[in-house]
């Protein structure tokens, strides 16, 4: 508790991996919250404190989360939503405005968005530049929206001929989407299209397979898997003992030189 003041709401990204991919404004959120509430996988990688409480709990119950935050908030805590990557992209950032909009006697509490590194990000820089251009990020889950938007979706960022970013493009509940979304993508690009599946960037196990449309297996990934997944002007650059760098230029052919 803060003495009865005003609480306030800090919702923090830790980025996908290691400590020096967390802010410095993400490191000093979690040292002066009372209460960090999170994913317990999230939670075990923030820093013990003394005296602060753990609200540590299932993956899927963002909006159970979201409000206990805001009610912890109202009784004058500061507290920490933890997401891993950035909490903004498909993570607590949504959940707590969600919660708030249906709210209205808590919106006057103090809340705070820290941006942290995503996934897409981290899995790029490892890789070279494959988001150097027009890209776009889609979530494979179905759990809150349909299968058939998913699709339409897909089809219009392959139509578009945008880079793509696939988040949760696997689990054990749905271990076939992901081979759809690629039956799918090779109707609409070449089997020539630069794909990279880029698993735990930053952890213990980090792997990334470079490959293309025509060759890859989609079944390889699993929800600790990033795939991104070329344009028409994506290219891979050989290195000697090593694997390809990709990368996508920031001109198009026309507007190239």
């Amino acid at each position: 508790m803060n003495g009865g003041a005003a609480g306030e709401l800090l919702v923090v990204g830790l980025g996908p991996g290691p400590d020096q991919w967390r802010t410095p404004e993400v490191e000093d959120a979690l040292s002066r919250a009372t209460d960090l509430i999170g994913y317990k996988t999230y939670l075990d990688r923030c820093p013990q404190r003394d005296g602060q409480i753990r609200h540590a709990s299932d993956n899927r119950v963002e909006l159970d989360r979201a409000r206990e935050a805001i009610a912890l908030t109202r009784q004058g805590h500061t507290v920490a939503v933890v997401s891993g990557g950035d909490p903004g992209v498909f993570a607590m950032a949504a959940a707590v405005f969600e919660a708030l909009d249906a709210d209205a006697t808590a919106r006057d509490i103090i809340v705070t968005v820290m941006p942290g590194v995503s996934a897409m990000q981290a899995a790029s820089a490892r890789l070279g530049a494959p988001l150097g251009h027009d890209f776009c990020v889609i979530s494979l889950s179905d759990n809150l929206k349909p299968w058939s938007l998913i699709e339409r979706r897909l089809k219009a960022a392959a139509e578009g001929d945008f880079v793509i970013a696939l988040y949760n493009p696997a689990s054990k509940a749905r271990p076939t989407q992901i081979i759809q979304a690629f039956d799918l993508l090779r109707t609409h690009k070449s089997g020539e299209t630069p794909v990279a599946f880029a698993r735990a960037i930053g952890r213990p196990g980090e792997a990334m397979l470079i490959t293309t449309l025509a060759e890859a297996d989609p079944s390889v990934a699993d929800m600790a898997t990033l795939v991104i997944i070329g344009s028409s002007q994506t290219r891979l650059v050989p290195r000697p003992g090593a694997a390809p760098w990709i990368y996508t230029p920031r001109s198009t052919p026309d507007r190239a030189g």
